[in-house]
This record gives structure tokens, C-alpha cells and sequence, in this order.
């Protein structure tokens, strides 16, 4: 990383500042937690994490130093796993969500891919079926790694695996596929989102107005009472 890219010893002044912030919120939801799944809890714990994480990075980024700290990842926030020690089979259960940030680039891919198609079809002039050509031409993996090219814009994600003794029967579950995942049967989940910075950026900027607020004028003597302007001055 070049020195102008670096955060600045604020920056990392200021993360280590929302871990602080991030552990006393964490501890407090935990004191004043109401069972075992407090949404208020995890919902701490999150921001903790996140926090924790961009503090990492920006320690190394600046002094290429590290914390002693593992970052909790999302599998550690799971329920306990009551699958089968031995699975005989796995499902992997992803979603991923874009935006169409770019409509006209979405609509140019899908015309190209149906001018090469033997079969005359004319269904790309609009989003809905500039999306189905794209997503039947292309494999998901190579859309998200592709998404920016095909006018996309990358939104939350996550992947889960899920394990089981027997395989499911064929055409089984097509109808509602997301509908009967058991929790304590994920082997692992993986999730990205935004909203861990989102979360991070807010703690900060609440933070720098607070300290705005509260920093008192130099200038002024506490005791010393403010006159009135003369209007005829």
C-alpha cells in the first residue's frame, strides 16, 4: 500500500475509538439481555465484530502491527450444530442480491447474446428479460465476478451448507427451496454485507458530532455571563 493510500494515526485513533464504544454496547445488551437469542445481543455483537475487524486493518495498514484478537466470524454466531456427525450428503444454499445499476449495459448484453441466437426470440428490450438471457446464458459464479460489466451492482450475500443423512429425492424441494433449513443443521455460513461498514461509519460520525457538541470555547469564560448585542453599536 503507498504512503497516500495509509490511514491516518486519527483514523486509527478513531477505530480503536468504536471498539471501545462497540465493547461497552456489547456488554451492556448482554447485562440486560432478555434470553438466550436477544436480537439486541447479536445485533451487538455484530457491530463488535465489524469494528473489531476495521481496526485490525487499519492498525496493520498503518504501523503493519495486529491485534491479539480473533475476529468472530458468522459461523460463530450459529446455533449449536445438531446434524449428523458422518453427513451422507450436503446442500449449499446461496443468495446473492444485485442492484441494476446500469440498465442500458444490462440491455446491450442481452442483445448481443440473443443476436447470437438461431432461435429469432426478441425479449431483451426490457430489464425482466435482459436478466433471464443474462442469468441463462451466464453461470452465477461468472456474473459476480462479471456483475460490474453487465451493469450490476453488488448488494448483501450469503452462503450456507447445510448437512443431512440421506440425499433429497429428485424435484423434491424445487417448489420452496429455502423453506425447511434447519439452523442447527449449517456446517458453515459465509456472509458479506455493507452493513457492517454502514454501521461502523454511523458509530463514527455519531461520535465526531458528540465530541463537536461537547468541546467547549477557548475563548469563552465559563462564569462569565454573554451580553447582549447593542443593536445602535
Amino acid at each position: 500500500m503507498s504512503d497516500a493510500a495509509q490511514p491516518t494515526a486519527a483514523e486509527v485513533r478513531a477505530a480503536a475509538e468504536a471498539v471501545k464504544t462497540a465493547l461497552d454496547r456489547h456488554l451492556a445488551a448482554v447485562e440486560r439481555r432478555s434470553g438466550e437469542d436477544d436480537p439486541a445481543v447479536y445485533e451487538a455483537f455484530n457491530e463488535l465484530a465489524a469494528a473489531a475487524e476495521a481496526y485490525d486493518e487499519v492498525l496493520y495498514d498503518r504501523y503493519d502491527e495486529v491485534t491479539p484478537f480473533e475476529i468472530p466470524s458468522a459461523e460463530d454466531a450459529l446455533p449449536p450444530y445438531t446434524g449428523p456427525e458422518e453427513p451422507n450428503a450436503v446442500s449449499v444454499l446461496i443468495r446473492r442480491d444485485y442492484s441494476v445499476a446500469e440498465p442500458q449495459r444490462l440491455l446491450g448484453h442481452a442483445q448481443r447474446i440473443e443476436s447470437a441466437d438461431d432461435e429469432g426470440s426478441v425479449i431483451s428490450g426490457t430489464v425482466h428479460g435482459a436478466l433471464g438471457l443474462l442469468f441463462g446464458e451466464f453461470e452465477p459464479d461468472e456474473i459476480a465476478s462479471r456483475h460490474k460489466e453487465f451493469g450490476l451492482e453488488e448488494g448483501d450475500s450469503t452462503l450456507w451448507v447445510t448437512a443431512s443423512d440421506e440425499p433429497a429425492e429428485a424435484g423434491e424441494w424445487l417448489e420452496a427451496p429455502f423453506e425447511q433449513v434447519d439452523p442447527q443443521q449449517v456446517v458453515c455460513r459465509f456472509d458479506v454485507s455493507a452493513v457492517f461498514d454502514d454501521d461502523l461509519d454511523d458509530d463514527l460520525e455519531d461520535d465526531t458530532d458528540d465530541d463537536l457538541e461537547d468541546e467547549p470555547d477557548p475563548h469563552l469564560d465559563e462564569d462569565e455571563d454573554l451580553e447582549p448585542l447593542d443593536a445602535d453599536r
